[in-house]
């Protein structure tokens, strides 16, 4: 008996490290960690453009952030969006943009209300794909 245990404890050992090392699932139902999404201004053809950009975008969206602060849902979004749209070169078209965008989505929203999980992220991406 006693011969055994270092040999128990080993395959162990063994076992538990085994478990560990196992490649991360890709289950749909585990939300993963998000990446992030930024642009390598350095790949751009003009990158000191490309930064100033990057720049205008943060300090817009951290404006909008202060004036919309509290609100929630629905009207955070909306707020968010005519912030935004106040920065813009173009307020109206901005304005119409955001419409139709909410639009769509409400539409996405409604033909897909009765889904749920997988099936649901499924329904979404084919109705963001149809515009």
């Amino acid at each position: 008996m006693r011969s055994l245990l270092p040999i128990l404890g080993a395959l162990l050992l063994g076992a538990a490290t085994a478990l560990h090392a196992q490649a991360p699932s890709t289950d749909p139902a585990k939300p993963q960690p998000r990446k992030e999404r930024r642009f390598d201004c350095s790949k751009a053809a003009d990158p000191k453009a490309c930064e100033k950009r990057r720049a205008k975008a943060k300090e817009t969206v951290s404006k909008a952030r202060a004036a919309c602060e509290g609100k929630q849902g629905d009207e955070r979004r909306d707020c968010m969006r005519q912030q935004g749209c106040a920065q813009s070169k173009d307020p109206a078209k901005c304005q119409a943009n955001a419409k139709a965008h909410t639009e769509r989505r409400q539409e996405a929203r409604e033909a897909c209300k009765d889904k749920t999980g997988a099936a649901l992220k499924t329904c979404l991406r084919e109705q963001r794909g149809r515009k």
